[in-house]
């Protein structure tokens, strides 16, 4: 199915969290926050309430236009004051007009008929994530796999593992017993060694996957959470790999694993042992036998977070786990909770809210900037209130409906989780995927969740495009320039393949610089500069602009100054924009000067009368100054 071009989507009524549209993003309880909302003069909206809940009732708010100098012109600016009365407020607003029609304006857009809270704006009271993690651009290494040093070749091969040198073919299939078992024996001050390269690249923070021992290459089955494995070099080589890391300026987040051990744990192997171990009801242990695991897995039993022991040893107060590698001589600055959607829960069991604020008081307890980021690959809105996660892996909001956008038809990629390929859709499907998504999370969670294009669990993006390289920086762009974090896996920037999460843990080609797609490289480097250098990149509102079956455009806007983004994943014709409902003061105050663009062939903007018209030539990806 074909879709319909979308080019009169700036024309929308328009709303979000970011500094044009809501005075504070972060209220306290008590405050009245100005929101506003902006339509188009053509618009036929004449009355306009804000309809939210105190104490969950419903109550309306009357909005006025206004005209401030610091809003932008050629626009209807609606205001009114929001009472702060709850932790969380939801919002939407009620658009009337002289015909006695009513719509609403909600985060998912604008709807005719009366419909259900989900996609309400929201407000959080709870402190927002500090700010060197919401301007991020974050960098994953699997440890394994990502460099050796020279003291790699001292260490003996533990009994579990299977030896590989750095560039065998990795073994990827789940039912091949060596999938997790074989080594490389990439090490921590191998990463150190590479740092140089992680800098200039713009990565603002390093995130590791678990550095605990385990009989595993990935590390997710812990046998303690006392000491870093020997095999990366111990203790002392993560000192080292902490203190080159903050000496480049940037910061550390470190991986643990909240839902289980590994059955070669301390802490497990003590409660399987004997009944009447301290420890037994630190597990979920059945009456009938047995115990619970993550998904029948039994190297990796469940911890049982109803006990205040288990809680206390692993996520609540100084003694914990959490906040013990957080203090010198580690300092790591946060963490990325594995499996946190499953933390806590089990069956009639639902604790994993209390969990999530454990974990986030205990951070912040040690470093008042703590980052805490949760794993969660499908619906994580329950969990994103404010008070506990930061934000999310989005696989949901973004990998997903990005993936499914650029995907060829014929890779061999395969996602992780669903019993089929994700589909091949057009533009508007996706845009409607998107907007729906950051409805459900809100504003300021998705801004504050990782846009991921692939990690150490799913295919890599040079492979979910069938190898096309111009595809790839397609959607690394839409990584760098929509609400959220940048996060990339350890070789994206040079173009690494692999069609499934084992498979794409392949190793880092640093003796073969020939394989090294330059091009890419370049293309990751300039997203990270411009990222870092343009709020509106990471503060800006999002407004859409138009959509067809390969292309999406969309604006950044800010009062620093504002963006157009343009991505094609094809070949096709420019694109016509309405400047008016573009340019905040005409045609003249047009900068339309190319900022970025991944691919030869896009120019400055230029308006034709009322047409904006955009070089939009694909499979590429440009931003231009507004």
């Amino acid at each position: 199915m074909t879709d319909q071009p979308s080019p009169d989507l700036l024309r929308e009524p328009h709303h979000d969290g970011s500094p044009l549209y809501c005075d504070a993003e972060t209220p306290t309880i008590g405050w009245a926050v100005k929101v506003r909302v902006r339509t188009d003069p053509a618009d036929p909206t004449t009355q306009m309430w804000i309809r939210t809940t105190y104490d969950a009732e419903p109550v309306y708010h009357q909005c006025v236009q206004v005209h401030r100098d610091d809003l932008p012109a050629g626009s209807s600016w609606w205001e009114g004051e929001l009472p702060v009365h709850n932790p969380v407020t939801h919002y939407r607003f009620l658009l009337a007009d002289d015909a006695g029609a009513q719509r609403w304006l909600t985060a998912a857009g604008l709807v005719e008929h009366d419909c259900s809270d989900t996609f309400d704006f929201r407000l959080s009271t709870h402190p927002e994530a500090p700010a060197w993690g919401r301007d991020a651009v974050v960098y994953q290494i699997f440890p394994d796999r990502f460099a050796r040093s020279a003291a790699a070749d001292e260490r003996p091969t533990p009994s579990w593992a299977v030896p590989a040198a750095w560039d065998d073919t990795v073994v990827f299939e789940g039912t091949d017993p060596r999938t997790p078992l074989q080594l490389f024996g990439g090490d921590l001050d191998g990463v150190v060694e590479h740092l140089d390269h992680v800098a200039d690249l713009g990565v603002t923070v390093l995130y590791t996957t678990p550095v605990f021992p385990g009989e595993s290459n990935h590390r997710y089955n812990a046998s303690t959470f006392d000491g870093v494995d020997e095999l990366l070099g111990g203790d002392a080589a993560y000192e080292r790999l902490s203190a080159a890391v903050h000496e480049r300026g940037l910061r550390l987040l470190g991986d643990l694993t909240t839902n289980h051990t590994g059955d070669t744990h301390e802490w497990f192997r003590a409660a399987a042992a004997d009944e009447d171990a301290p420890t037994r009801d630190w597990y979920c242990f059945r009456p009938q036998g047995g115990y619970e695991t993550w998904m029948g897995h039994h190297t990796l039993p469940k911890l049982n977070h109803t006990n205040a022991d288990m809680r206390a040893a692993m996520v609540e107060g100084p003694d914990s786990v959490v906040a013990k590698w957080l203090r010198p001589p580690f300092d790591v600055d946060g963490w990325r909770i594995d499996v946190a959607n499953m933390t806590g829960r089990l069956g009639a069991v639902d604790v994993n809210h209390e969990i999530s604020r454990a974990v986030r008081r205990t951070a912040e307890a040690e470093r008042e900037d703590a980052w805490v980021i949760g794993e969660h690959n499908h619906d994580a809105s329950g969990d994103l209130d404010g008070d506990g996660w930061h934000g999310t892996m989005n696989y949901s909001g973004f990998s997903w409906p990005v993936w499914s956008w650029v995907r060829d038809p014929e890779t061999s990629a395969r996602p992780f989780g669903r019993p089929l390929a994700v589909p091949r859709r057009g533009g508007a499907a996706v845009l409607a995927t998107l907007r729906e998504w950051a409805a459900r999370y809100g504003w300021r969670a998705t801004a504050q969740s990782w846009n991921i294009l692939g990690s150490h669990d799913s295919a890599r993006i040079r492979t979910q495009v069938g190898g096309d390289a111009a595809v790839h920086r397609v959607a690394a762009g839409l990584q760098f320039t929509l609400p959220g974090v940048p996060m990339l896996f350890a070789g994206d920037e040079l173009g690494l393949e692999g069609v499934l999460g084992e498979d794409s843990r392949r190793t880092m080609p640093w003796d073969r610089p020939d394989a090294w797609d330059t091009a890419t490289l370049a293309a990751y480097r300039a997203l990270a500069a411009l990222r870092t250098s343009t709020p509106a990149l990471t503060r800006g509102s999002l407004r859409w602009a138009f959509a067809d079956d390969d292309t999406l455009a969309f604006v950044r806007e800010h009062p620093a100054g504002s963006v157009l983004v343009v991505a094609r994943r094809a070949a096709g014709g420019d694109v016509s924009l309405p400047a008016s409902a573009l340019l905040p003061t005409g045609a003249a105050g047009l900068d339309g000067s190319l900022l970025l663009a991944t691919e030869d062939g896009a120019g400055d903007l230029a308006v034709d009368g009322d047409a904006l018209r955009v070089p939009a030539a694909g499979p590429g990806f440009a931003v231009w100054a507004l």
